[in-house]
């Protein structure tokens, strides 16, 4: 595994920035890649998944069923990004398991794609530990895969595209601007503020704490429903492979207790991936405030508007738990509950 963890604050220099005018300009189609299944997007479910499973088979049947096509991978730059946003060995359903990883890496490098794993994670300076405390680092050394500390890589500024927040712009690693497909790789889990975080929130670790901090407060002062937009809006193209085996229930994203689903999800289309995911843990999507912002312009959230490839959600579906709090209250559904108990 090669790790890029110099700590450097510096800009790209302007000849990086000329080189990487192309990519950035790419940053443009992140809109035109999600409107691909705008009218209907599919997102695809597995069930009965273990970490020690055929997980390589399970990712590939997934991108396949959601349009990806293998020709587009050859050649291109994928950013791997997963969860390690604070991970320790005793919580280990807290972060994107290392077999997930190591089994996405393998479909991309299939297809020809040169492959990198990055993190910026929003609670640890070390970027080492977490590499270590999460399983990750050993993983990756296993399996020849690079790491990108994006905490500290040199960054290039780009325009707020979704101009939800107040921001003008974001400040983003050099891996992120130069990838052609950054995929998101989250452990599904609730979140004690905004109730999910899954494909869309896990983005906020693409953005590196030389700039926004430990954790990252200068997105929560600007809004986190506002800013999770805007980054979406701001990144390339996007695709999601979700872990969704051992997920975490009640005080999440840190606190919470294991809850086993044997879920894996996949989709190019990530507000439709996150509603599917709100529906399966009972979660209402519109009322979500960062998916209510986004609704239509980058995906649907309707369920009519969602074409489920492999299982559909509703045999899958089993409320998590969350804080009995007004702001969380207002997003459970009731009527899903209900059918449960």
């Amino acid at each position: 595994m090669s790790e890029e963890t110099l700590p450097s604050q510096q800009r790209f220099t302007r000849r990086q920035a000329i080189a990487l005018g192309g990519a950035a300009a790419g940053l443009a189609g992140a809109a035109a890649w999600a409107s691909r299944f705008r009218q209907k997007a599919p997102v695809f479910i597995a069930q009965n998944q273990q970490y020690d499973g055929p997980l390589t088979a399970t990712i590939e049947d997934g991108l396949l069923a959601c349009g990806a096509k293998p020709q587009e991978f050859s050649g291109r730059r994928v950013l791997l990004k997963p969860n390690l946003v604070e991970p320790t060995r005793q919580i280990p359903h807290m972060t994107t398991h290392p077999a997930m990883i190591v089994a996405a890496a393998d479909v991309f490098r299939g297809w020809g794609a040169e492959v990198t794993v990055g993190e910026a994670p929003g609670h640890v300076r070390d970027t080492r530990m977490a590499l270590a405390e999460s399983g990750v680092g050993e993983a990756l050394a296993d399996g020849a895969l690079r790491f990108a500390d994006l905490n500290y890589q040199d960054v290039a500024w780009q325009p707020n595209r979704g101009r939800f927040s107040k921001l003008k712009g974001l400040y983003l690693p050099q891996s992120v601007v130069e990838a052609d497909f950054v995929v998101s790789m989250p452990k599904l889990k609730t979140h004690h503020w905004v109730g999910l975080t899954c494909a869309m929130k896990n983005f906020y670790g693409v953005l590196p704490g030389i700039k926004y901090g430990w954790p990252k407060n200068v997105l929560h002062h600007n809004g986190i429903p506002e800013t999770v937009a805007d980054v979406n809006c701001t990144l390339p193209r996007a695709l999601a492979i979700v872990d969704g085996i051992d997920c975490m229930e009640g005080d999440g994203p840190i606190m919470g207790s294991l809850k086993r689903m044997g879920l894996v999800l996949v989709g190019a289309n990530l507000p439709a991936l996150d509603a599917t995911a709100a529906r399966i843990v009972g979660l209402i999507p519109e009322r979500v405030t960062y998916l209510s912002l986004i609704a239509n312009r980058l995906g649907p959230l309707a369920d009519d508007r969602i074409e489920q490839r492999g299982e559909p959600w509703q045999s899958v579906a089993s409320p998590f738990k969350i804080l009995d709090e007004p702001h969380l209250r207002v997003l459970r559904d009731e009527a899903q509950l209900a059918n449960v108990s």
